[in-house]
């Protein structure tokens, strides 16, 4: 996906460090993803959720907070509400290039912001929370017995995941003081709660009080056995493809019309398991499937092979072009159906220098309606000319070349709780 490294001006007038991810087509809609506490806007899940939104044809902005990941700023100088503010100055500079949100994405403690923050984002119809606390004073038990010298001195360093911050007794009371109920109940928003049951960050209770503080329209989703920080990628893309899929039904996805003369939209293949064959397909905004080799060739099997994908779209067009006769001569077909195999033979009719086997695919066409024997024979001579039966028969020309997108180098390796 392209990506567009950009800063903005966040609530004290620091500049925050952002990525706005955007899709290859037409932006149909855009995202705003709000970070966990004292993570920043690269940890996998935000990375892995912004592909797929983008690729559905959401523009997703992800940005770190003031004084986190690459943005300006004290962190000891902010609070939950700076977290709120930062997300309606990110909000409002969307809003600035034509791009104002219609979706709102929160992880864990970005989850309790983005539903404090939706109150100045008018623009937004959806809420997403992952992982995300009732309460936002729920993070103070990161601090341990830290807190107790918060109290009394003012401030303390806080190790988290090895990584000191130093926690001003400010931010324990502007996170005290915030109850999350009635903005939940005047969301004024469709609400998506994701939440894993074994989250032993969060527990799985603050996602029922949240859900049962909102109206409808409101949906829950388990997120299994994924941990809090939705670091695996299976996780992660199990949750993407669930808030793609929800978030359809809640934002505008009409995509504008082509122009006339203009070619179909790309189809994006990209790799999904690095360690196996596993690939994710998107075709335009509406159409998603994976492709993958089988368990023996070491695939995980969870989609068509890519030679299974060529027999389909064989099949699919033999279908479609003898219903579509069929519908013009007002024939009474009632049904079609088309098996497809396909196989490597040899080559009996190869010239020499040709090649020792060519790919060979037999369809079998199941008609069924009060056809006359005529009919049948005019349909089976009808689905030779099958627009990809043909191209597959006359061959294709396959043009390559390598694009050097800009390298993303600044990710932030921590990935640290909550």
């Amino acid at each position: 996906m392209p990506t567009e490294r950009i800063s903005f001006s966040g609530h004290s007038g620091d500049q925050l460090a952002a990525r706005l991810d955007l899709p290859e087509g037409p932006i149909l809609s855009t995202a705003l993803f709000a970070h966990c506490f004292t993570c920043s806007k690269d940890i996998p899940a935000a990375r892995r959720i912004s592909a797929r939104l983008a690729a559905m044809g959401i523009a997703v902005l992800r940005f770190d907070f003031t004084g986190l990941g690459h943005s300006d700023g004290e962190f000891s100088n902010t609070n939950f509400s700076s977290n709120v503010a930062d997300l309606v100055a990110a909000g409002q500079y969307l809003a600035g290039r034509g791009l104002a949100p219609a979706l709102l994405i929160g992880h864990s403690l970005g989850g309790a912001a983005v539903l404090r923050a939706r109150a100045g984002l008018p623009s937004v119809r959806g809420v997403v929370t992952l992982g995300a606390p009732s309460d936002p004073a729920h993070v103070a038990h990161q601090f341990g017995e830290a807190l107790e010298q918060i109290e009394t001195e003012g401030a303390a360093e806080v190790c988290l995941a090895d990584r000191p911050f130093l926690i001003r007794k400010q931010f324990v009371d502007d996170i005290r003081s915030e109850a999350l109920t009635s903005a939940v109940a005047d969301l004024d928003a469709a609400l998506l709660v994701m939440h894993a049951p074994l989250d032993a960050t969060v527990s799985i209770d603050n996602a029922a009080e949240l859900f049962m503080a909102a109206r409808h329209p409101k949906s829950f989703v388990t997120l299994d056995d994924a941990d809090h920080l939705i670091s695996r990628p299976r996780d992660a893309e199990y949750a993407a493809d669930l808030i793609a899929a929800w978030a359809g039904r809640y934002i505008d996805l009409s995509p504008p019309a082509p122009p006339p003369g203009a070619p179909e939209g790309v189809l994006r293949v990209t790799e999904a398991d690095p360690n196996g064959f596993l690939q994710d397909i998107q075709s335009g905004p509406r159409h998603h499937t994976y492709a993958d080799e089988p368990l023996a060739y070491g695939g995980s099997n969870r989609g068509m092979t890519p030679y299974g994908f060529i027999s389909a779209g064989l099949g699919a067009c033999t279908s479609m072009t003898i219903r579509m006769y069929a519908r013009r001569k007002g024939w009474p077909l009632e049904g079609v159906s088309v098996d497809v195999c396909h196989d490597k033979v040899h080559a009996q009719d190869a010239l020499p220098s040709g090649p020792a086997q060519i790919d060979q695919f037999t369809r079998v066409i199941y008609l069924s309606g009060n056809l006359t024997h005529d009919q049948r024979a005019k349909l089976l001579e009808i689905a030779d000319r099958c627009p990809v039966h043909r191209t597959l028969e006359h061959g294709a020309k396959v043009t390559t070349r390598l694009d050097e997108p800009e390298s993303e180098t600044d990710v932030d390796p921590a990935h640290l709780p909550f």
